[in-house]
């Protein structure tokens, strides 16, 4: 193999892995489930299909109390609180 053939290969390499491993790195620190990261509140899913084909092991999703919008890994969802002064029967 030439050397310029060799040098390329090597360093096209690296930058592959270290793209790869980022983008594994990133999408492990996600957080799972359906709590917003700011404010700890529960947020509500945000649907696109093209989204929800491509990667549908994350889920887009929009927290109704303080604005955040943004990419969350697929996990347990909260069970939605009781509205305060509202009554629930058992």
């Amino acid at each position: 193999m030439s050397d310029p053939l060799l040098f390329t290969l090597i360093f096209g390499g690296l930058f592959v892995f270290r793209v790869v491993l980022a983008t594994v790195f990133f999408a492990l620190i996600l957080p799972a489930g359906d709590q917003c990261p700011n404010c700890d509140a529960s947020t509500i899913r945000v649907a696109s299909r093209l989204f929800d084909r491509v990667l549908p092991w994350f889920r887009s999703s929009w927290c109704l109390r303080c604005g955040w919008h943004g990419v969350l890994r697929r996990g347990r969802v909260s069970p939605e609180p009781a509205r305060p002064g509202v009554l629930t029967r058992r």
